[in-house]
């Protein structure tokens, strides 16, 4: 088992040009990460991109592992050609992918807004986001990459659902990337939605939330939930998750692949990845 970093996690910095991603990669090194995960947004990548190189002999230079590619897709698009178009789209980032090494990568499924994503949507849904799924994860295979969903973009973020998505798409190279925060944002109980769904994963993010009951908004920062609680981004180990239990159990369960921290709370950003990094280690070791 390895604890790293998601980029993702230094994006803010990467935006305001303070560091690049091959000073990122530095970084985590050089803070106690053994593996980083790729997540562009704050920085392009594209085929036979000299970056895609140049991460690549980084990490080799210092011993660092890349982990995983993590991008995002949109399945429910309003044309079948739009919806084509995407699906070509990421099997492009399937090759970026494997110019990278990795045999992880991570894609968004489907994202709607809280009052579209009943189960009735869903399920009218499922049959759209499923192939799609498919389509890209038996391109992968020829790469030996198993591709996988997060539990994310509230169409899509419930225990439940990404179970039956798995089902639907029904390949042994697609799985999912299991964030132990993001239940929360869909009134989830971590804990309980972590220990249903972590044999499905093939990939572990640790993410924290400050939680706080609907009885008033608390304010810039956060962010209300279906439910109509508050939710902001927290330090790996300071929110209310209880990151330490959930990250005992992943042990205690025999998990043995990566498992990538994401900050995403208000603190500077290179203080809560340190932190957070921390933190998993003393859980895990604890």
């Amino acid at each position: 088992m390895k604890i790293g970093l998601s980029t993702y996690s230094l994006s803010r910095a990467i935006k305001a040009e303070q560091i690049d991603v091959i000073e990122a990669i530095q970084w985590i090194a050089d803070n106690g990460g053994e593996h980083v995960e790729i997540v562009p947004g704050s920085f392009i990548l594209t085929d036979n991109d000299p970056l895609v190189k140049a991460i690549v002999a980084k990490a080799k230079a210092i011993n660092l592992e890349i982990s995983s590619y993590t991008i995002g897709a949109q399945f429910i698009q309003t044309t079948e050609a739009e919806l084509e178009a995407e699906i070509t789209r990421v099997k492009k980032e399937v090759d970026i992918a494997n110019a990278l090494g990795v045999k992880l990568m991570r894609h968004d499924a489907a994202s709607r807004p809280a009052e579209q994503t009943s189960l009735e949507q869903f399920e009218a849904d499922l049959p759209i986001i499923s192939n799609a799924c498919a389509q890209i994860a038996d391109y992968a295979k020829q790469y030996g990459i198993t591709t996988s969903v997060e539990n994310h973009g509230l169409h899509l973020q419930a225990h439940e659902r990404v179970q039956r998505l798995l089902r639907a798409v029904n390949r042994d190279n697609f799985k999912t990337t299991l964030d132990i925060g993001n239940f929360i944002c869909v009134d989830e109980n971590a804990f309980i939605a972590v220990k249903q769904n972590l044999k499905y994963a093939s990939m572990v993010h640790a993410k924290d939330f400050h939680l706080k009951d609907g009885t008033y908004n608390p304010g810039e920062g956060w962010a209300q939930t279906p439910g109509g609680n508050y939710r902001r981004g927290a330090i790996v180990g300071n929110g209310d998750i209880k990151a330490n239990q959930i990250i005992k159990f992943i042990k205690e369960s025999g998990y043995n692949g990566f498992l990538s921290v994401e900050f995403e709370g208000m603190e500077d950003c290179f203080v809560g990845s340190r932190i957070g990094m921390e933190n998993v280690k003393k859980f895990w070791n604890a």
